[in-house]
């Protein structure tokens, strides 16, 4: 009679069994891996050392100090350097005659508002570094040709050099710009000038001087100065 009451226990026990083989039991999640970040990253073996990159140089080459363009302006040449400019070049003239030239340049072209540069570099062309040849001679005091059309007509006369150099700007003003005078014209032809005609060096080629190159020729002049005095290259 026992074995027969074991029976329900082990059907029941094999009926268990099975549903737990159908339906396994749900697993209990594992907890999450935390990572624990050192301190100070060790250094990688296996890494070659990088070499340094070689920076290129990149400062500008010297550039060439740029000539003046408009008439009206200031001028940043020293009269000893103008002076010195042109008697490299015309050593014969007078070293007190031009020296004095240049300050008077300086000085007149400062009241009218005129770049001196451009004045004393056009007063260069007109005379061939003061060394004249044409109508106009070194006692009329005339540095810029100023009436000079040709046979019978000479040119003005200047008592003083200084006044010979205010004409000059005065003449150049006119050219440049239609601003009233800040002294007297010294010259009754500064009334027949177009003011305001020629602002630029470039102007000046049909307007001053008949020759379409004249302004390329003042350029040359200006550039060949501010390269005696500055460098080829400039400051």
């Amino acid at each position: 009679m026992k074995k027969f009451r074991l029976l329900p226990c082990c059907c029941l026990a094999l009926m268990l069994a099975s549903c737990a083989a159908l339906f396994p039991l749900r697993e209990t999640p594992p907890e999450p891996v935390r990572r624990v970040i050192p301190e100070r990253v060790p250094e990688r073996p296996d890494i070659t050392e990088v070499p340094e990159r070689e920076i290129p140089d990149i400062r500008q080459e010297p550039r060439r100090h740029p000539i003046p363009e408009y008439i009206m302006g200031t001028g940043i040449i020293h009269p000893v350097d103008k002076a010195a400019f042109l008697l490299n070049s015309n050593p014969g003239a007078n070293v007190d005659f031009v020296e004095a030239l240049a300050i008077f340049y300086a000085e007149e072209a400062a009241i009218e508002g005129v770049n001196h540069d451009i004045a004393f570099a056009q007063m260069i062309l007109e005379t061939g570094f003061l060394s004249f040849g044409g109508l106009v001679t070194l006692d009329m005091n005339n540095f810029a040709g100023l009436g000079s059309m040709g046979p019978g007509q000479h040119g003005l006369w200047f008592p003083t050099p200084r006044t010979g150099v205010r004409a000059h700007i005065q003449h150049l003003k006119a050219y440049a710009c239609t601003e009233p005078l800040n002294q007297e014209a010294v010259t009754p032809h500064f009334h027949l000038v177009t003011r305001g005609t020629a602002p630029t060096i470039s102007g000046l080629a049909g307007t001053w001087d008949s020759n379409p190159l004249y302004g390329e020729k003042l350029k040359d002049i200006l550039e060949r100065m501010y390269d005696f005095t500055f460098g080829t290259f400039g400051f």
